[in-house]
């Protein structure tokens, strides 16, 4: 179980009370329930790549606070009339909260063939959810915000009030796709229903964001265009997420409009296990919502400790089933590669 001590960056102050109570006790708990699966499984998912059980992790420790609250605002299901997703690697709390399972998770980082997103042909943390309209996750750096462009004109077009979503990392704001998103989202013949999100935990792999980025904020891309809200918000703090979700799902559900959303968020693991995975000692989210519940009288320590130990044995159990699941045949290669089936110039048995 986290504790709030050992974090060295300071937390914003909390908002006001009564954002807690709107939420109340029973849905802040299962939001901390959430976001706990959602750690403990980020946490698997390191031991498996150091333990040479997986080949490569990368992941989104410190953002469950907006991410569960995310995952939990989506309008869920396939089509234009549900919500889109276009998400990058560090969005595992979003999917869990719309109702993934870890373990699937688990098997993707294993790469078997029971991994439903890629059929180990990706590596972890890359999602392709059809039910959900989860796109799928590219490993190329924010090129997520030009594939966004599409379904919103889609959802433009549709009578729905269904919208799409997007989101990355404060350093790929310096990539073309971002900048192509917000000019789409914004032009006055056809306005797209799309909120862009970028998730600031302050630096790219290894610089500083206050050394790349000019603007004071993100969001103050916003002020370009006229008819696009900005906020800059704390993700760490979850009423304060579900806050600001709550309104921007709002406006855009209703105006058919984009709305550019700046999250301040913790990077509790460094950027992947290429920078080592180690644990870093900024605010932990899920911390400072313990200790807001316990504050507020809303629960007991003892209730966190039962949910860390009931998610931690169901990872146990999920892990021990996925050792004991076999990898890919060389002849599903080709499977769900091309949409006609396999052309005849290409070899049927996986061979080069």
């Amino acid at each position: 179980m986290p504790t709030a001590k050992a974090a060295k960056t300071p937390a914003k102050a909390a908002p006001a009370a009564d954002a807690y109570k709107k939420l109340g006790a029973a849905k802040l708990l299962k939001i901390h329930e959430l976001m706990v699966r959602a750690r403990l499984l980020e946490e698997r998912l390191i031991k498996m790549s150091k333990g040479g059980d997986g080949f490569f992790w990368i992941g989104g420790p410190g953002e469950e606070a907006f991410n569960v609250p995310l995952g939990l605002q989506v309008k869920k299901g396939s089509g234009v009339d549900c919500d889109f997703l276009h998400l990058h690697y560090r969005s595992a709390a979003i999917v869990l909260a719309m109702g993934a399972q870890p373990i699937d998770s688990l098997r993707q980082m294993r790469s078997v063939g029971t991994d439903p997103y890629s059929k180990g042909r990706n590596f972890v943390n890359h999602y392709a959810i059809p039910e959900l309209n989860v796109v799928p996750v590219s490993p190329t750096i924010e090129t997520q915000y030009a594939t966004a462009i599409g379904t919103g004109i889609a959802q433009a077009r549709a009578k729905t009030d269904a919208i799409t979503v997007v989101n990355g990392g404060d350093a790929g704001t310096a990539e073309g796709d971002f900048h192509s998103c917000l000019v789409w989202a914004n032009r006055p013949v056809l306005p797209l229903p799309i909120l862009i999100i970028v998730v600031n935990n302050g630096w790219g792999i290894s610089t500083a964001a206050a050394t790349q980025h000019g603007e004071k904020n993100i969001a103050d891309w916003a002020k370009v265009f006229p008819d696009m809200p900005g906020k800059t918000i704390n993700g760490n703090d979850v009423a304060e997420s579900w806050s600001a979700l709550e309104e921007a799902f709002a406006y855009i559900r209703k105006n058919r409009k984009p709305y550019l959303l700046e999250v301040k968020a913790s990077r509790l693991y460094g950027h992947s296990s290429s920078s080592g995975a180690n644990r870093i000692p900024e605010a932990d989210c899920i911390a400072l919502l313990e200790e807001s519940l316990v504050k507020r009288g809303l629960a007991k320590v003892s209730d966190f400790k039962a949910v860390w130990e009931r998610e931690a044995a169901a990872l146990d159990a999920a892990h021990k089933q996925v050792k004991s699941e076999p990898f890919p045949e060389l002849e599903t290669v080709w499977q769900d590669v091309f949409a006609d089936g396999l052309p005849p110039s290409y070899p049927t048995k996986g061979g080069s």
